[in-house]
This record gives structure tokens, sequence and C-alpha cells, in this order.
């Protein structure tokens, strides 16, 4: 497909701007719809059953009354914003990719499948990021709310399954398994940090979220910093303190899910936590977000 337009400078993408890429092939086969969580990064198409939309768009009768289920994704399609100008360039993202799967798979990470194809837009070739990730449904887990049972229990209902059920929510063993693999979820990602110096962005909403089995799942591999335990704050390329604001919740799942005490013996918390530098990250927090208003850009920080 060549194009005058190209389709990462859009603010979202249609079921027939997808068909028109040269990589998606059988157009009857599936149905793609923008997923509500579209950005700046990337964009984000749930992958449908066209039987299932229908039945979404139609209703089917169910003991004499029309219920219209909601379509399930049947994978997710994210189409990145991100240009590359050499193959290096795009398997350095690559790269960074593969060391949160590697840390983080299966049970904290949605799996997902990259691949760059050739992209024709505004007269040349360009190389186009891709993924075809996993649906993990659940409910997004907010880091900075106050992440207690009451909290928990909330998002279980939500869910409108067993794991909503009063006599499942109030069973401290639900609770327990929460607990027990955020214990290791937070393990996998200070041994990230440590060894292989990156963390992925946990800090975006909706980046988050809790399975009804209790895990917790990372759904978004966009932006993975670098870390450095010196005193320069990175920022990505939109300005924004991910490394900074990721570590930030690490430590807040590890004091409100696991109830610990987060100490300057930690030499993560010791950098990244220091009341001064915390000030200059929140400094640094608004002015990215004044600079995200509807005059200056669109969509989210995902």
């Amino acid at each position: 497909m060549d194009t005058s337009e190209d389709i990462r400078d859009r603010p979202y993408l249609s079921h027939q701007d997808v068909l028109k890429l040269d990589f998606v092939r059988d157009p009857g086969v599936f149905f793609f719809r923008k997923h509500y969580r579209t950005g700046l990064r990337s964009h984000i198409m749930e992958v449908l059953d066209p039987a299932e939309v229908e039945k979404e768009t139609k209703g089917v009768e169910v003991d004499g009354m029309m219920l219209y289920p909601r379509a399930e994704p049947l994978k997710m399609l994210r189409i990145f914003r991100t240009r590359f100008e050499t193959l290096r360039d795009a398997e350095e993202e690559l790269r960074r990719v593969r060391i949160v799967q590697a840390y983080l798979a299966p049970d904290h990470v949605a799996k997902s499948q990259e691949f760059l194809v050739d992209y024709g837009a505004q007269g040349k070739q360009q190389m186009l990021l891709c993924g075809l990730q996993e649906y993990v449904q659940g409910e997004v887990l907010e880091p900075w709310s106050h992440l207690d049972k009451a909290y928990l229990a909330s998002l279980a209902r939500d869910m409108g399954t067993e794991a909503g059920e009063d006599r499942v929510v109030t069973n401290s063993g639900w609770f327990q398994s929460v607990q027990e693999k955020t214990e290791n979820l937070v393990k996998k990602l200070k041994q990230m940090v440590v060894e292989a110096g990156h963390v992925p962005d946990l800090a975006g909403v909706g980046n988050l979220i809790l399975t009804r089995s209790g895990e917790i799942k990372l759904v978004d591999i966009n932006n993975i910093s670098t870390v450095s335990f010196d005193a320069t704050i990175r920022l990505d390329d939109r300005g924004y303190p991910v490394c900074d604001k990721s570590i930030r919740v690490i430590s807040l799942l590890e004091e409100k899910l696991l109830g610990r005490s987060v100490g300057k013996d930690d030499p993560i918390y010791e950098t990244f936590l220091r009341p001064e530098r915390i000030k200059e990250v929140k400094a640094l927090e608004e002015k990215f977000h004044l600079s995200m208003q509807p005059d200056n850009a669109f969509g989210g920080a995902c």
C-alpha cells in the first residue's frame, strides 16, 4: 500500500484502514475495531470474529429476550507509531521487547509476536513495526489507588465471573493468591532493573491488568526505558519520566499489596525514591501532561 498519508500520524484507524495494509490477508476472515486505549505510541486494534460482531450488533434471542453480547477480541493488533531510520534501530526496539518478555513471560506480560513489514507511505518504502498480542481478560489495576482488599474485591466483582462472587471475594485464599503472584511480579521487575538495566512503562493508564486468577499482567510494551543509577532523570521521546514513574509503581505494589515498608536499604529505591528526586519527577510529569493538552497532542500516553 502506498499512500500520501502515513497511518502512524492518524489519531485512529478504522477496519477499512487496516484492510489496506499489504500484510493483512483474507480481509473477510477478521473484523478490526479500534481499542479504547489507542494513543500516542501505537494504534491498538481488536481482532474480532465477524460472526461475534454480528451478534453484538443484531442481537441473539435467549429465552425470549434479545441480548447483545459484546464481541471479545481474539487477539490485539498493535501498529507502532515509531519510525525507524535503519534496520538496526528496529532491531534495538525488538531487543528491548524481548528483554521484557524474557523476565515477565508467561505469567506477567501479554504474549506477543512482533514483526516488521514494508510499508509504503509518502512515496517511499518504510519499516513498520507491528505486534499480534494475546487479549488479556480482566480489569485495569490502578497502582495509584488504595490497592486494599475492598479495591481488589471491586475489581473482582466487575469481572463478572466466579471470582466476583461474594463467597469468593471474601475468601482470603483469593487475596493470598494475588499477593503471591504480585510477589513474583515484583521480584521479576527488580531483576530486570538490576540485571538488564531496563523497565517497561508500568505507570500508564490501563497498562496493568488484574486477571480472574489473580495475576497482574502488563499489556503495554510500547515504552521500555533504560535504567541508570545516577542523578539523571531519563525522559522518553515525549518528555515523560517513564523510568522513575515505573519504579515508583514497583514500590507501590510492594507497599500496598505486599504490606512492606520500602526502605533506603534497597539500592533501587535509594536512587529513585529520594524526596528531592520525586519532586523533580513530579514537575516533569506536570510539564508532560501540559504538553498533552488537546491543542498540543492527541490520545493518551500508551
